[in-house]
């Protein structure tokens, strides 16, 4: 059961979601949206990673997707606001987004890698195993 109900989550994200806004902001209301998509991506990633970092439990991610992914719809106008942030992300706009931003390599890879986790659960998982495989020494 979730620790924290949709409108503590809603109250917890809000200073969040009101900087993101502010930071990716360009002219009054206007919002560079490559910019917000990038602030959406990192904000569940790290959200995800560590919850108790922003002071909920891993039960409570599913309400806050529910909550951010709302927030932030209402700034892009999308459906399903963080999974078309990280399709975004993966293609060429997103890559020329992320170069304009200057985010570090790490940064970047983090982003991608959630990109594999969200866009293709199933070809991650494979990567994954491949990953953790022993590998075999080279034939004598």
């Amino acid at each position: 059961m979730p620790a924290h109900s949709e409108a503590e989550l809603a109250r917890l994200f809000a200073p969040i979601l009101s900087s993101m806004e502010r930071q990716a902001g360009v002219a009054g209301r206007f919002v560079d949206k490559a910019r917000y998509r990038i602030h959406l991506a990192t904000l569940w990633a790290n959200l995800v990673m560590d919850p108790a970092a922003c002071g909920i439990d891993e039960t409570d991610l599913e309400n806050a997707h529910d909550v951010i992914n709302l927030a932030a719809e209402r700034v892009l106008g999308e459906g399903e606001a963080i999974t078309a942030a990280f399709r975004f992300l993966s293609g060429q706009d997103g890559e020329k987004a992320m170069d304009a931003a200057q985010l570090r390599a790490t940064h970047r890879q983090l982003l991608l890698y959630f990109s594999s986790m969200i866009l293709d659960p199933a070809g991650h998982r494979r990567w994954t195993e491949q990953v953790r495989k022993p590998r075999q020494p080279p034939p004598r």
